[in-house]
């Protein structure tokens, strides 16, 4: 369905293109936008707004940050890509800079999210028979309700949303899905000695930034090592400075057996992912075992390596705490009897809306768009707000006040 509210000519003749040539996968709102610097994004028109979902995270340090594009520019113009078939030199780098930041043995890069959610279970999988002893064929992997890590064959066949999976069988076998937050549910689940990992988001972001109880995952890492199950961690949304601190996990001093990492990690510029272990669960992985032509390539090693100095040298983390609590603060003091709920952490916050309209969210972030702020509803009735790490006070002050005359705008 094309949406085309409140367009002008010139936006409706990029939409028409996009309708008529494009795959009808995704429904986005109705804006087309052309540039971005820092936390703004201009449509064809000229219109400025502020971002307030930053791709899903992958633009964790702003638009265009412009130590990362000087990185790019120059990267690019000197190598980038040999395949795997051949060493080169930034990858050695970039995998010494990685593991040294986040403290494990070894990394393994690749492309995309959904890639590294997958390299991830195939690892785990690999680990279980030779490391485990689990029985081939019989490794199962414990998952949660609400889950979103992707939209691959395998990532979907433990999914519980409908709309991701239905029409999309035979399914992948090998999963056990959960309740999330159910520390009794997961010890329940673990006591089957062929389980192999638990995989977990810190907060399911795509569900509608669902929050833990304090103590879930450290209590649920435990009990994993308990049961010599793999812990791994979905970082890809709710890491490097998102919630207020590197890694989600950091908050209850989690170190993950596995962690996966993915958008921010090249600033919002191409797709770099990784998944992060210790020599013991890396090393199950044998030579034609695994890969990807683009995996741990010279551009995407350079830009990640990059995008991530910039998190701590322009200190996105500590802002993301303090204005994230700034943020939750000024949410929750909003007085408008269509807001149900404000949760999050630091700059992962939602707000939930409550309306006669079943449409109410998605008119809400039209009304939003109309005064300059972008975001998107999420599940219906949540709207996932997610600036740039680099938001300032009196730009949260401003947006705000937006957030709070568009919910104004639901009485009509």
């Amino acid at each position: 369905m094309v949406h085309t509210s409140g367009l002008s000519e010139k936006s409706l003749r990029y939409l028409a293109a996009e309708e008529q040539h494009g795959a009808h996968n995704y429904d986005p709102l109705p804006v087309v936008l052309t540039r971005g610097e820092g936390v703004f994004l201009w449509d064809v028109d000229g219109k400025r707004y502020y971002d307030f979902l930053s791709a899903y995270s992958a633009v964790n340090q702003g638009h265009c940050h412009p130590r990362i594009i000087e990185t790019l520019v120059t990267q690019a113009s000197r190598l980038t890509l040999t395949s795997r078939a051949f060493h080169a030199d930034r990858l050695g780098e970039f995998a010494a800079f990685v593991t040294t930041m986040f403290g494990y043995d070894k990394v393994l890069p690749m492309n995309s999210g959904a890639e590294a959610v997958e390299t991830a279970l195939k690892l785990t999988r690999k680990w279980a028979y030779t490391r485990k002893g689990i029985p081939e064929n019989k490794a199962k992997i414990i998952v949660c309700e609400g889950n979103f890590h992707g939209r691959t064959i395998s990532i979907i066949s433990f999914s519980s949303d409908p709309q991701a999976r239905d029409d999309f069988g035979p399914y992948t076998p090998g999963f056990q899905r959960i309740p999330y937050n159910d520390l009794k549910a997961l010890e329940s689940a673990l006591a089957d000695e062929n389980t192999a990992g638990f995989l977990v988001e810190p907060i399911q972001g795509e569900a509608g930034v669902i929050v833990p109880d304090a103590g879930y995952l450290s209590r649920a890492a435990a009990l994993a090592r308990q049961h010599n199950v793999l812990f791994i961690a979905d970082e890809i949304q709710t890491g490097l400075g998102r919630t207020g601190a590197m890694l989600c996990s950091d908050h209850e001093a989690v170190t993950p057996d596995i962690l996966i990492l993915g958008k921010a990690l090249s600033g919002g510029t191409l797709p770099v992912s990784a998944v992060l272990a210790n020599e013991e669960i890396m090393s199950c992985i044998r030579p034609g075992e695994h890969g990807s032509t683009y995996g741990g390539n010279p551009l995407a090693c350079a830009v990640a390596m990059t995008a991530l100095k910039v998190l701590g040298d322009e200190h996105m983390i500590e802002n993301a705490a303090v204005i994230g609590d700034y943020f939750s603060g000024k949410l929750r003091a909003l007085d408008s009897p269509w807001l149900s709920a404000v949760r999050g952490k630091g700059l992962l916050q939602a707000l939930v809306i409550r309306h006669p309209s079943p449409n109410a969210a998605w008119d809400l972030c039209l009304a939003l768009r109309d005064r300059g702020l972008l975001a998107k509803p999420t599940h219906g009735d949540r709207i996932r707000l997610a600036p740039p790490l680099i938001i300032t006070r009196e730009q949260i002050d401003e947006c705000v006040a937006l957030i709070k005359d568009s919910l104004d705008h639901l009485d009509s």
